[in-house]
């Protein structure tokens, strides 16, 4: 028995006060995205897409396949939270990742920025590896944090809701869903 994805999206959708990025508003973003990253580097560029575990990996997954150069892709695994709910201001590298940024063009994948606290401790960490550019490509972005640094590429402007979806998530629940809801 198939099931169309209108009818996944309005069955995962009960429960949430509202749906605030359809299935297609992301795909055609994400689209839109890449041919950005693509037009703004060359082949010769040796470009390496870092995603930012465990929110960034259905972004980075169609975002990568409509990138037209090549590429290599990594992740890394970052924490300032530990056992708390309230950032410790300390990020802590839980998984590194093992492609060399030495030389290379170099785009962060992140899924939302909030506080931009993990970003901002990343970038001294990334930039002492000696990479190119080293550049942020974020899916949301809720525009309260202060970054040290601008991001480049940005798919939506996101409102201050809790939102899940697409990566997203709410102790582990919805990454799955193909919307961003808010609940």
């Amino acid at each position: 028995m198939s099931t169309s994805p209108e009818t996944v999206e309005k069955q995962a959708g009960r429960g949430f006060k509202r749906i605030v990025y359809s299935r297609e508003e992301i795909q055609r973003r994400v689209a839109e995205m890449a041919r950005e990253i693509t037009e703004a580097h060359r082949p010769e560029d040796n470009l390496l897409v870092l995603g930012l575990l465990k929110g960034s990996f259905i972004f980075m997954a169609d975002l990568v396949r409509s990138i037209l150069l090549p590429l290599q892709l990594d992740f890394l695994v970052a924490s300032s939270y530990g056992n708390a709910t309230r950032t410790s201001g300390e990020v802590k590298l839980l998984y590194d990742p093992e492609a060399s940024l030495q030389g290379r063009s170099v785009i962060l994948v992140e899924d939302i920025i909030d506080s931009g606290t993990t970003l901002n401790q990343l970038f001294p960490l990334l930039e002492a590896r000696g990479p190119k550019s080293l550049e942020v490509c974020a899916l949301l972005h809720k525009r309260v944090a202060q970054l040290d640094r601008p991001v480049r590429w940005v798919g939506f402007d996101a409102p201050k809701e809790f939102l899940v979806g697409y990566g997203l998530d709410y102790s582990e629940n919805f990454r799955h869903l193909p919307f961003i809801g808010s609940i």
